[in-house]
């Protein structure tokens, strides 16, 4: 495998630390921030203290490590149709982290009548949400198919479901914001800890790949 293939598999690696610390050190900057309350999206939110780098530090570079994640995998499975459409789908989840990042909300995040900037927030945060839950969906089967990989196929399919419920909670606490910045935090931190394992796979299973050839030619 090339090093810049192994570059552009290794930003999904990356992305879960990056949406940890991004989060983090944003939210220090941000005096009563609720990581338990309150949405990711309030730390670049129009008013809030953090709104004018809040987008520099989270939604735009993870928006750039998916789209080269992306890449990495349609290079890596080119002769793989559903592969490389799981691949157009992390794509467009990193477009739409850039639009949510450009996109800002408006204070709080969910106003009684929505601005045309939140509305546009709204379209994207919920390209995201689609986009990688149906790339984890399709890799389910695409674990065993192209990397034999029954434990991939296993993750994949319990990240579905856990995505699936904790955005079920999250819309139950739209209402009262009691609990919607924890499951918020669940849900894309599932995601993105799929995104990390399946990474993680390929670039174990091209080692292997890479290895083979050398451990039968010392046999000879």
């Amino acid at each position: 495998m090339k090093t810049s293939d192994r570059v552009l598999l290794g930003s999904g690696v990356l992305i879960p630390c990056w949406l940890l610390l991004g989060v983090a050190l944003t939210a220090l900057a941000y005096p009563g921030y609720s990581h338990l309350q309150q949405a990711m999206s309030e730390l670049g939110a129009q008013g809030a203290p953090t709104h004018g780098f809040s987008a520099w530090v989270n939604n735009l570079p993870l928006g750039l490590l998916f789209i080269l994640f992306g890449l990495g995998v349609a290079r890596r499975f080119a002769g793989s149709k559903l592969a490389l459409l799981s691949a157009l789908l992390i794509g467009l989840h990193g477009l739409g982290s850039l639009g949510t990042g450009y996109f800002a909300c408006d204070q709080g995040c969910a106003p009684a009548q929505p601005s045309l900037s939140q509305q546009l927030h709204n379209l994207a945060g919920l390209l995201m949400f689609v986009s990688l839950t149906l790339a984890c969906a399709l890799w389910i089967v695409l674990a065993r198919r192209l990397l034999q990989s029954p434990g991939l196929a296993l993750f994949s399919a319990l990240c579905l479901v856990l995505a699936i419920v904790t955005v079920w909670l999250m819309a139950t606490e739209v209402a009262s914001g009691q609990l919607f910045g924890l499951y918020q935090r669940l849900n894309y931190g599932i995601s993105v800890l799929w995104v990390a394992a399946l990474a993680l796979q390929v670039l174990r299973a091209s080692v292997g790949r890479t290895a083979q050839p050398s451990t039968a030619a010392s046999a000879m």
